[in-house]
C-alpha cells in the first residue's frame, strides 16, 4: 500500500493508494504530524512520499525510518516521470510539479495538459504533448485577493466570498465581491482560451481547494479533480520504486 502525503501551506492532505487506485483520503490541521503516524500504526505501509512546502518534521521523519520500507521526501533530486524543463528547479514547488505529473498520466497520449491549481495561491502549470513540464505561472489565490484588499487600502472591508452576488456591484461589498470573484474567473478562461489556440486538444484540469467553487463558473471543458495532486504524488512514488 502506498501512502501520499501533500502538505501545504495550511492543510496536509492525504491519500492511500493501491497500485494507481487511490481508495482513502484524510485531510488534517498541517501541523498534525500525529495523525499521519496514527495512519503508519493503522495500515500497512509499503511505500510512502511526502510533499512538503516546509520539509518534513522529526517525528515524521523518525516515523517513516521506522515503519515504512521505502520513504520519498519530493525534491529537485526526485526522478520524476516527465522531463522538467524550469530553469531553477531547486524553486519549483514540489506540489507543482506533482500536478504536473498527474495531469501528464491523465491526459490522453499525444495531449498536452493545463492544470489549474486553485489554492492559497493560484498556479498555472503547462505540460507539453511530449510530456515535458514546460513551466507556469503563479497568481494571489482567491483569499488572498480579498485580504489584499483590505490590507493595502484603507476604507475597503474584508469581505468573506459568498456564492450569489451581484455581476456589477451597486455597494462596496458586492463591487469587491464581483471585482475578485470575475477577476479570477476572467484570469482563469483567459489562461484556458490563449493555450486551447496554441493547442486544441489540450486538456484542462482543475484542483485545489477552490477548485469547485470555480467549477461550475467556467464555461470551458475541464476536469475537476480534488485529488490531482495526490494521484501526482503517486506517480512519482512508483516511479521510484
Amino acid at each position: 500500500m502506498n501512502l501520499a502525503i501533500d502538505c501545504g501551506n495550511t492543510s496536509m492532505k492525504v491519500g492511500l493508494f493501491e497500485n494507481e487506485a487511490i481508495f482513502k483520503t484524510f485531510v488534517f490541521p498541517k501541523t498534525d504530524d500525529e495523525a499521519v503516524v496514527s495512519l503508519l500504526s493503522e495500515y500497512t505501509i509499503e511505500r510512502a512520499i511526502l510533499s512538503s512546502v516546509s520539509g518534513v518534521s522529526p517525528l515524521l521523519a523518525n516515523a517513516f525510518q521506522k515503519k515504512v520500507p521505502c520513504f520519498v521526501l519530493l525534491s529537485a533530486q526526485t526522478p520524476l516521470p516527465i522531463k522538467n524543463l524550469y530553469r531553477t528547479p531547486e524553486t519549483l514547488g514540489p506540489d507543482r510539479i506533482a500536478a504536473a505529473v498527474a495531469a501528464d498520466m491523465l491526459s490522453p497520449v499525444g495531449a498536452p495538459s493545463l492544470v489549474i491549481d486553485a489554492g492559497t495561491a493560484v498556479t498555472y502549470e503547462f505540460v507539453s504533448a511530449d510530456s515535458e513540464y514546460m513551466g507556469g505561472n503563479i497568481a494571489p489565490g482567491l483569499s488572498m485577493r480579498f485580504k489584499a484588499l483590505n490590507h493595502f487600502t484603507k476604507k475597503l472591508p474584508l469581505v468573506s466570498c459568498r456564492e450569489n452576488f451581484e455581476p456589477v456591484g451597486r455597494d462596496t461589498e458586492n463591487a469587491i465581491l464581483a471585482g475578485v470573484v470575475e477577476g479570477m474567473l476572467f484570469e482563469m478562461e483567459g489562461y484556458i482560451e490563449k493555450y486551447t489556440q496554441q493547442n486544441p486538444n489540450l486538456c484542462v484540469f482543475l484542483t485545489g481547494g477552490d477548485a469547485f467553487f470555480f467549477e461550475k463558473r467556467l464555461k470551458n471543458r475541464i476536469f475537476a479533480n480534488e485529488n490531482l495532486l495526490l494521484i501526482g504524488l503517486n506517480r512519482i512514488l512508483n516511479y521510484n520504486v
